[in-house]
């Protein structure tokens, strides 16, 4: 018997945490191992009422987003080495871009957008002869907010 959520459709089992796509500006930058810094924080603001020792307002203040850590194995793509490239050379170029998750057969499933990034941190893959391990690079954006688009 198919199982059903409380709307009475079909469930849909959770996607697994390992198939990333990336897009900067319409232009798929290449597939991700791991994607970091999907976090929205809105700060609150402790107020306590004169004469009334029990009472603490809290209202919302601003809201904050963490920088977006990319990973992924090296490769000959050089999208985002050459928009880093511009940044350490002083041409910072802010671009909107989405994630992309994908479930088994790589279809993209759920995307969250991010707007106005722009890389400032790189990571190169640590060589090790001994190692069989798969050379990664490591990306990290600064950008102006994220949003889950349906």
């Amino acid at each position: 018997m198919p199982r059903t959520n409380a709307a009475g459709n079909g469930l849909t089992d959770p996607y697994s945490a390992y198939n990333f796509l990336v897009e900067i500006e319409g232009i798929i930058a290449g597939g991700f191992t791991e994607v970091s810094g999907l976090t929205i924080e809105t700060e609150i603001e402790q107020i306590e009422e004169g004469g009334a020792n029990d009472i603490v307002y809290k209202l919302p203040k601003g809201t904050k987003y963490t920088d977006i850590t990319l990973k992924h194995g090296l490769t000959d793509i050089d999208l985002l080495w050459k928009w880093y490239q511009n940044v350490i050379n002083g041409k910072v170029v802010r671009k909107n871009g989405v994630i992309y998750l994908c479930n088994q057969v790589g279809i993209p499933m759920i995307q969250w957008g991010f707007q106005e990034a722009f890389p400032f941190k790189w990571e190169g893959p640590a060589f090790n002869a001994s190692n069989s391990t798969v050379a990664t690079e490591t990306l990290v954006l600064a950008h102006h907010g994220i949003n889950r688009i349906l």
